[in-house]
This record gives structure tokens, C-alpha cells and sequence, in this order.
């Protein structure tokens, strides 16, 4: 064959890998119940699969295909291991014995593979830092490197994380199978709080130089996607929503330079149309069911903001009302404060600072940096510049993020000027 045709076949196969080896690797869980396993079954399967397609063409169901070689592979290397540790041996049979069943590998079983890879990983029996780390090593392919630059920690950490929730998965026997009907929602509330804190740590960066990290917010939002493919619920239509209201406003967020642009003073005309249709179209959706939670009333929100052709007609008093209600459905100091900024905009900065006050008086929010910052913004508009000063440092105390601390930093020498 000529190696043109081999090239073909090698692009052929990245293509596949980039495309499907997160379904392929979640069908191999399944069928050989092991991470590890299955992942180096999948490996195999795939280089495999660039020797035998260059020699016999491309199989009519390269997926099937991945899914059978790499289990024929791990067969063969439990085979292998078994010749020195006899206890592997009940488990070679098991996985011959099956070897021939080919029931339940349609598409859809491969579908519903996938649905059980993100509950296992985002199983409550684990730590919330593992599941995330979970969730973008086994369904998204994110390398270790990739997770741990992501949030700012080492590979070793990342990679100890991973080793520790696939041990916890198998010690604790914790079922690689979707919750019944009966569980779905607390198991549900569980994946969607993974995946918003993916898509947060993408968003807006709890620490670091960048004020945002796309790929992970991206991360996030393809996995919004999957899920609710997968299982078209309400409150997984809501986050998507959310996710994608958010991200339609990316590119105004910072400068060129990476300084910090206010929601207020953001060019509206740069911000993504597509994502906005799409994410209004799904808040739609999910508040029409009548079984929406706080992600969907927090997408809600956030398509009043992107309906206001500028920051003067955005209908605070339709925010405020929406707040309201989010805190029936979800009590939180964070909602509480959030509420308190919209009234400041509907009625005026003495009003805001009327509720923020009284919040702060308390402990919840007495270490985040955005309750302070809010309140120095207030009276910094209210003329009690001595007051914001504080609040202002106070904040900048709290804050991690360099583009936020700049932003903060600026505020302070206005004041000073």
C-alpha cells in the first residue's frame, strides 16, 4: 500500500479517537469493569486498528469494531497476567465467556455506556475534586497535565486524585450503571453541579492571571450537551442555558490587555448571537416543563441580560423578581447578595446597601471577595468614599485572580485621586 493510503488510514484513525474514543472507552468499562483496563484495551485497540485498516480498509462500523478489538486485547493480556497471579483467572473466564455476546452493542447501548461513565464518575461516594477530575480524564479525554493546569495544581495531585476515586469506585463496588427513576434526581443534581464547576473554573478563574480559561468552559459546555442528549431533563436543559448565556459574552469580558470589563460597560454588539439563541431557546424549555430548579431560573436571569440591547434598558425589575424567586427554590447568602445588587440598580445604591449591610453583618460572606467589592461599589456611588476604601481593600484582600485584583486596584487609586 502506498504511503499516501497509509497517511490516509493514520488521519483516519486520529479522526476516530478524537470523535469516539470516549464512547468506545465507556462501552470497554462496561463490558471489562475496570478503568485502568479499559483504557489500556482502548489504546490497544486503536493502534491495532492502524496496522489492520491500512491492510483490510476501513471496517463499516469503526466503533463496533474498536469496542470488539479492545476486548479481545484485554482477554488476551488478563490471559497473559493470569499465567502469575491465578486469581485473575475467574475473571479471564468471565470475560471469554462473554466474549461472544454481541447483544446491547447498538448504538444506543454505546449511548447509554456514556450515561453511565458521567454518573460513576460524578458518583456522590466521591469527593467533589475527584469527581471533576474524574468527569475530564474518562468523558472528555482531558490529559492529567491538561486538569491540573486547569486548576492551577500539579499532575501529581491530579493524577493521585483519579488513582483514589478509581480505587473508591472499585473497593466500595459502586455499580457503573445509571440511577433508576427514583434516585435521578439528587444523582442528577450531583453531574450537573460537576459540570457548572467546570464550566466556572473556565469562566471565571478563582485564581491565576487569566480571568478566563476557555477550553475548560468549553469542557463544560460540551458536556451540557451530551448530557442532555443523553437524558433531555429540564434542569440539565437550564444549566446548558446558563453555560451558554455566559459564554456569549466571553470576548467582552476582558481588554486586550486582559483588564476587567464590568457587565455594564461591555460591548453588546461583540457578543455571540448563536449562543444566545440557542441558550434562550433551552430556558424556554425547561421553565415550559414546570419542573425547573435554580439552573434554570439562573439562565432565565441571564437571558434578561442578553435580551437588553444595553445596560440602561435591561429590566432590573424583572431580575429582581427572579432572584426572589430563585431564593424560594434555593436559599443562599450568594443569592441574597446577588438580589441586593439588582435592587441597588432598580431603586438606587442606599437601597442595595440596605440588604448587602445586614448580610455582612453575618459570616457567610464575610470571606468573599465579591460581597465586599459589591458593597465598596455602592458607596463609592453613594459618595462615602472612606467607606469604600475599606470595602475595596477589604476585597483586595480576598482575591486571587490578577485581572480582578487590577480591577480592584484601580477603583482604590480613583478614590485616592
Amino acid at each position: 500500500m502506498s504511503e499516501g493510503t497509509a497517511d490516509d488510514i493514520r488521519e483516519t484513525v486520529d479522526g476516530i479517537y478524537r470523535s469516539d474514543s470516549r464512547r468506545v472507552l465507556a462501552t470497554l468499562i462496561r463490558l471489562l469493569g475496570d478503568f485502568d483496563l479499559a483504557e489500556e484495551a482502548m489504546h490497544d485497540a486503536f493502534i491495532a486498528a492502524v496496522e489492520q485498516w491500512r491492510r483490510d480498509g476501513l471496517p463499516k462500523n469503526p466503533a463496533a469494531w474498536l469496542i470488539s478489538a479492545g476486548r479481545f486485547k484485554a482477554i488476551d493480556a488478563m490471559r497473559r497476567r493470569a499465567r502469575f497471579d491465578a486469581s485473575l483467572g475467574e475473571i479471564v473466564n468471565r470475560l471469554e465467556a462473554a466474549a461472544n455476546d454481541t447483544s446491547g452493542w447498538n448504538e444506543e447501548a454505546v449511548e447509554d455506556d456514556r450515561l453511565r461513565l458521567i454518573f460513576t464518575c460524578c458518583h456522590p461516594a466521591l469527593s467533589p475534586e475527584a469527581q471533576a477530575a474524574l468527569t475530564l480524564r474518562e468523558v472528555c479525554g482531558l490529559a492529567t497535565e491538561e486538569i491540573a493546569r486547569a486548576f492551577l495544581t500539579t499532575p501529581p495531585t491530579v493524577a493521585q486524585r483519579i488513582v483514589r476515586a478509581k480505587r473508591k469506585i472499585q473497593d466500595a463496588h459502586i455499580p457503573y450503571q445509571a440511577p433508576s427513576q427514583r434516585d435521578l434526581p439528587d444523582r442528577l443534581d450531583a453531574v450537573l453541579r460537576v459540570v457548572y464547576l467546570v464550566f466556572n473554573e473556565g469562566y471565571s478563574a478563582s485564581s491565576g492571571a487569566s480571568l478566563t480559561r476557555h477550553d475548560l468552559s468549553g469542557e463544560a459546555i460540551r458536556l451540557g450537551k451530551l448530557l442532555i442528549a443523553l437524558l433531555p431533563e429540564p434542569e440539565a436543559m437550564g444549566l446548558l442555558a446558563l453555560m451558554l448565556l455566559q459564554e456569549s459574552r466571553r470576548a467582552t469580558r476582558a481588554s486586550p490587555t486582559g483588564e476587567l470589563i464590568l457587565l455594564g460597560d461591555q460591548d453588546r454588539s461583540l457578543w455571540n448571537r448563536d449562543q444566545i439563541a440557542e441558550g434562550i431557546t433551552l430556558v424556554e424549555r425547561a421553565l415550559s416543563s414546570r419542573r425547573f430548579g435554580p439552573y434554570s431560573l439562573q439562565a432565565a436571569i441571564a437571558a434578561v441580560h442578553a435580551e437588553a440591547p444595553n445596560a440602561e434598558t435591561t429590566d432590573w425589575a424583572q431580575i429582581v423578581g427572579l432572584y426572589e424567586v430563585l431564593l424560594r427554590v434555593e436559599p443562599s447568602p450568594v443569592i441574597e447578595l446577588n438580589r441586593a445588587v439588582a435592587v441597588a440598580m432598580r431603586d438606587g445604591p442606599a437601597a442595595g446597601l440596605a440588604l448587602i449591610d445586614p448580610l455582612l453583618a453575618q459570616d457567610d460572606l464575610q470571606d468573599y471577595h465579591l460581597a465586599h467589592s459589591a458593597r465598596a461599589d455602592l458607596c463609592r456611588r453613594l459618595g462615602r468614599t472612606e467607606e469604600a476604601r475599606a470595602a475595596y481593600r477589604r476585597a483586595l484582600g480576598l482575591t486571587q485572580q490578577g485581572p480582578e485584583r487590577r480591577f480592584l486596584e484601580r477603583r482604590l487609586s480613583e478614590l485616592s485621586d
